[in-house]
């Protein structure tokens, strides 16, 4: 049974985020989780957008998306979810604007190789396997490249 949508917004997220965001990080990610110095990049770096999805005051997702590419490739560079607000629109919905704001004719982001909660959510959101990273993560785990054509773009992709 799937849980009733959350009622959340999604804000801008800035340094004074940065306490929220590392709890939010060993929550999701636990030995992949990022270095306080990568978080406090991620806040205040120029050309990334970072999004909080926020309920009742509380910071329960977290979504940055790298711009800076020439190529026209946008990325996902994180995308965390609360455990106990899965499921429930959250993630979707700041992958969506971070999407939307990364404004780029392609995007791509890469996930642990058994992380097929986030693979299923990212396949549903349009995005197809692209490559993959052998032994990207720690431990050794393989990353996913998933990538997503958006708009006009999709029309020319070459096959």
């Amino acid at each position: 049974m799937t849980p009733e949508p959350a009622l959340f917004t999604i804000q801008p997220a800035g340094l004074l985020d940065l306490n929220d965001l590392r709890r939010l990080e060993s929550l999701c990610f636990e030995a992949d989780a990022w270095p306080v110095l990568d978080l406090m990049g991620v806040l205040t770096l120029p050309g990334i957008v970072r999004l909080k999805a926020v309920i009742a005051g509380r910071m329960v997702g977290f979504a940055a998306g790298d711009k800076r590419d020439p190529l026209g490739i946008g990325w996902i560079t994180t995308l965390g979810v609360d455990p106990a607000y899965r499921r429930q629109g959250v993630g979707r919905g700041l992958l969506e604007a971070c999407e939307e704001q990364v404004g780029l004719p392609r995007v791509r982001l890469t996930l642990r190789r058994s992380n097929l909660e986030a693979y299923r959510l990212y396949q549903a959101a349009g995005y197809s396997r692209y490559e993959v990273w052998p032994q990207y993560y720690s431990g050794g785990e393989d990353g996913i490249v998933m990538q997503k054509v958006l708009g006009e773009a999709k029309n020319s992709q070459i096959g």
